[in-house]
């Protein structure tokens, strides 16, 4: 069984973006999207017109920062390597809980459809926004990094008090 890791929040965060199950090299590392193939930092960083930080510490920063959280959909799953399509025996993490520790999470922004799929087989969709981003995996190769970028552009400052 794989254990995600606990969410990244604090009491002033808004949005929340949320994640399948950390992939391999992020669980290596311990750190959410570690993959360096993947593009969410890079991308997170270019919305916010920041110059990226390859330290941990500094992202975690920037989502301070921007009252962003971070986390996904499962707590445990069984699989094979890093594809969402491997998963099994999916065990999601305790939302209620959460919304009900953090009340000023007002949206919940998915980095994949899986994600958005999985939240909606075990949570459903409560009095949020709710939105998918174009996934930042290097697998999605289907979407340029302009093209994403504008998307995510498009979709995360505007739910962001100002």
């Amino acid at each position: 069984m794989k254990k995600a890791f606990p969410p990244v929040v604090n009491h002033t965060s808004e949005i929340l973006l949320l994640g399948t199950m950390p992939g391999e090299k992020s669980l290596e590392l311990q750190e959410y999207y570690g993959n360096r193939g993947n593009q969410f930092w890079k991308l997170l960083y270019a919305v916010f017109g920041e110059q990226y930080n390859e330290a941990y510490t500094a992202k975690m920063a920037l989502l301070v920062r921007h009252r962003i959280a971070l986390w996904d959909v499962l707590q445990y799953c069984e699989r094979e390597g890093s594809l969402d399509s491997n998963i099994k025996n999916e065990v999601p993490n305790d939302f209620d809980a959460f919304y009900e520790k953090y009340p000023k999470i007002k949206a919940v922004l998915f980095t994949s459809k899986n994600a958005a799929a999985y939240y909606s087989k075990y949570v459903g969709f409560k009095n949020l926004k709710y939105a998918t981003l174009p996934s930042p995996s290097g697998a999605n190769a289907s979407k340029s990094f302009s093209e994403k970028l504008g998307e995510w552009k498009e979709k995360i400052p505007p739910l962001l008090s100002s």
